[in-house]
């Protein structure tokens, strides 16, 4: 396991109250949002943390659009090696792709724009990106601008491949190779990978995967406005000007944290703080008038809950200078932090559902997914499961009264995950299914009736694209095999 990098300290010590945070853990819990990992940071110390879970202390999380604001460094590092400027045109280092139309389309689109999601487009070009497989530069650069570059905000993923692309061009080097001396070393991010174009290009503005201590660090680094243990990692005139509001977004009038200006892959929030953020809760949120950064990770749709209950929790709690220690208190939030789970308590710890060793395998009628049998075999601790198409098998296990931990694969889609069944009834098995390295878990609910199975799944997260469609178990309906009819029967241990 990686040694902390950050030194610790209890929240009193650092002039935080240690009922503020247990409170805004309870207002988590009350709105059944659904955490992974929190990491609260006060005058350079860590004074909260915790993972829910199954998620652990050592897990890369995939930061979604979070990854926006590491595109940014990028491009701030490059500027401040003077290898680019925000004035330069985004054509100037594409020049192989320039044609009159090109032209005509890209003349007044410059690299501020990029970064201020101000290009001028009315819809994001990410899913026109995506839909080529050939050259996402080109895509990107025949998609017609249908208003003056600078003059509306509208977030565009493919706004963020394109700086990523500017970074490959200008330094010779993909995105995170450039940033690993000057960014990722100095901070103690190890390991660091993402997702690329078919043509090799980092994609900028989502894909990355990093621990919650991480992106701390990350956020201590921009608190401190570019330096890092008394070095200079990036200049003070950047971290400014990426942080303030370059243009308006949002309604008027909406009080909301997505209405308060965009930076350069940063957001403005209430309260003069600012945040890089991604979908489904991964959040850096920087509070320079605090001297606090809060982690984040999360499988959630309501962002906004969640920084409503910073808001109205933490902040309020960190208004004091210096405090007298709260033993009692901070001992409650210490028993809190330390039995964060998605594990339900009242879970048994063996199974209701009989088969012998050779288990039971039901026909599975044509489903998208290509899947032919589905397997089911169990012991005391834990259920078997394997899917089967016509070329290869899926396995993973279920744990019974504990989590089960591995690797597989669904629907072409391999992760790492942690899992537990429940039997609601005698015939219903409730699975959750944690995909651990991102936002996704999965609800599987397998409903056994005389020689059938029905399989129905439900993902806690949606709306998002690819995001929320990875490994997505398709409804499976099967007939037990006769010939290999193994089955003992149903029974229910409790009673």
């Amino acid at each position: 396991m990686k040694p902390y990098s950050l030194p610790r300290s209890t929240p009193e010590q650092q002039g935080m109250t240690s009922s503020s945070i247990l409170s805004f853990i309870q207002g988590i819990e009350t709105e059944q949002l659904e955490l992974h990992s929190l990491m609260i940071v006060k005058n350079d110390h860590v004074i909260a943390e915790g993972w829910w879970e199954p998620y652990q202390r050592q897990d890369q999380h995939q930061l979604n659009s979070l990854t926006k604001s590491f595109t940014s460094t990028a491009i701030g590092l490059a500027v401040d090696e003077q290898l680019l400027s925000l004035e330069d045109q985004v054509l100037r280092f594409f020049p192989e792709h320039v044609t009159k139309e090109i032209e005509a389309n890209m003349r007044n689109l410059k690299v501020k724009h990029l970064l201020s999601m101000a290009t001028g487009h009315t819809q994001d070009t990410l899913p026109i990106l995506w839909n080529n497989q050939t050259d996402w530069v080109k895509a990107f650069l025949e998609t017609p601008i249908e208003r003056e570059p600078g003059s509306y905000f509208l977030y565009n993923t493919g706004a963020s491949y394109m700086l990523s692309a500017i970074i490959e061009r200008v330094t010779g080097q993909r995105l995170l190779d450039y940033l690993r001396p000057r960014l990722l070393e100095p901070l103690g991010i190890e390991n660091v990978n993402t997702l690329t174009c078919p043509q090799g290009i980092h994609a900028g503005g989502y894909g990355m995967k990093i621990t919650t201590e991480d992106i701390a660090k990350f956020g201590l680094l921009y608190l401190h406005n570019g330096e890092w243990n008394g070095k200079r990692i990036l200049s003070k005139e950047w971290v400014q000007a990426a942080t303030a509001k370059q243009v308006s977004n949002g309604e008027p009038g909406d009080p909301s944290d997505w209405s308060q200006g965009y930076g350069y892959q940063f957001w403005r929030c209430r309260n003069d703080a600012y945040r890089g953020d991604g979908a489904f809760g991964q959040f850096c949120v920087v509070m320079p008038n605090q001297n606090a950064v809060i982690a984040m990770t999360a499988g959630l749709m309501e962002m906004q809950s969640v920084l409503d209950l910073v808001w109205e929790h933490l902040l309020p709690g960190m208004e004091q200078l210096a405090l007298e220690a709260n033993p009692v208190m901070y001992d409650k939030l210490i028993k809190k932090l330390s039995g964060l789970s998605y594990l339900p308590e009242s879970a048994p710890g063996s199974s209701q559902m009989q088969w012998d060793q050779t288990g039971v395998t039901y026909s599975l009628e044509p489903n998208r997914a290509g899947y032919t049998d589905l397997s089911f075999s169990a012991d005391e601790q834990a259920i078997k499961v394997t899917l089967a198409d016509k070329d290869q098998e899926s396995h993973f296990e279920v744990g019974l009264g504990s989590m089960a931990r591995g690797t597989t694969e669904i629907s072409g889609f391999p992760f790492q995950y942690a899992s537990y069944g429940v039997w609601r009834k005698k015939n219903v098995l409730e699975i959750k299914l944690f995909m651990t390295e991102y936002a996704i878990n999965d609800q599987i609910t397998c409903h056994f009736v005389n020689d059938s199975v029905q399989v129905k799944s439900s993902r806690n997260v949606w709306m998002a694209p690819i995001l929320s469609d990875m490994g997505v178990l398709p409804t499976l309906i099967g007939s037990r095999f006769k010939e290999r009819d193994t089955w003992i029967g149903v029974t229910n241990k409790a009673e």
